[in-house]
């Protein structure tokens, strides 16, 4: 027996918390390269589909296109909402807002902010959740037609004038054509042109969120970012294998 062997043995100590904690960090600095790499792409993703919201509305605003762009404009808000989440899509909302507040004055950029703004993310929180179509149709329709009526107010206080009366107005024209038509003698209402009035925003917004749905159907899947399949009957009109 050597006299190393009779030596006891050295005491091992335990870890300390201090240790521990250092452990940890240890850890944590070896997964946070990815995070360091996603946050300065998730601002700049951001910040140019905000600024290509913008400079839709924009350009439409001052070169209308007919309704080829309208198509496009909560389109880059809900494709933040796909790519990034939530908080990125309402940063790029309001960053839009901003944006065409500085362009083009506050008004303008309320008009856009309400309802387009919103309704990216309204639409981008549906896809990402891939409800059908028929629900976030139906939200958007809502928001559109809600839209509508803070256009309405907004321009009638800055102007003066009560713009629901001209809304009104032309409303009475269709209905007492189509009554007319249907060779119904009878002067419609103030309930039932106001009715129509509301009825006929709603459809307007309806047709409108559909043909938002078909473009960002056949655009967002080429840039990896699909929204939920929409009813076979479309599938099928479209001629389209999706």
């Amino acid at each position: 027996m050597s006299i190393l062997d009779s030596l006891p043995d050295e005491p091992q100590e335990d870890p300390s918390p201090e240790s521990l904690n250092s452990s940890n960090e240890a850890q944590q600095a070896l997964k946070s390269p990815k995070l360091q790499v996603d946050a300065p792409l998730r601002m700049v993703e951001t910040a140019f589909l905000a600024s290509t919201a913008s400079l839709i509305w924009f350009i439409n605003f001052y070169f209308p296109l007919g309704p080829v762009l309208r198509i496009f404009f909560p389109v880059p808000i809900a494709l933040v909402y796909l790519r990034w989440g939530k908080r990125a899509a309402w940063m790029g909302a309001v960053t839009s807002g901003l944006l065409l507040g500085v362009l083009m004055g506050p008004v303008r950029s309320m008009l856009f902010v309400m309802p387009f703004g919103l309704m990216g993310v309204l639409l981008g929180a549906t896809w990402y959740r891939r409800v059908p179509w028929i629900v976030s149709i139906t939200l958007g329709m809502l928001l559109g037609t809600l839209g509508v009526f803070f256009r309405l107010w907004l321009l009638s206080v800055l102007s003066g004038e009560d713009l629901w009366i001209y809304v009104i107005n032309q409303v009475t024209e269709i209905t007492e054509w189509i009554f007319l038509k249907l060779q119904i003698l009878a002067t419609p209402s103030v309930f039932v042109i106001q009715l129509g009035a509301v009825v006929l925003i709603a459809f307007n917004n309806l047709i409108y969120l559909f043909v938002v749905h078909l473009a960002a159907w056949l655009l967002l899947d080429r840039l990896g970012n699909p929204i939920p399949r929409p009813p076979r009957w479309v599938q099928v009109l479209m001629d389209y294998e999706g």
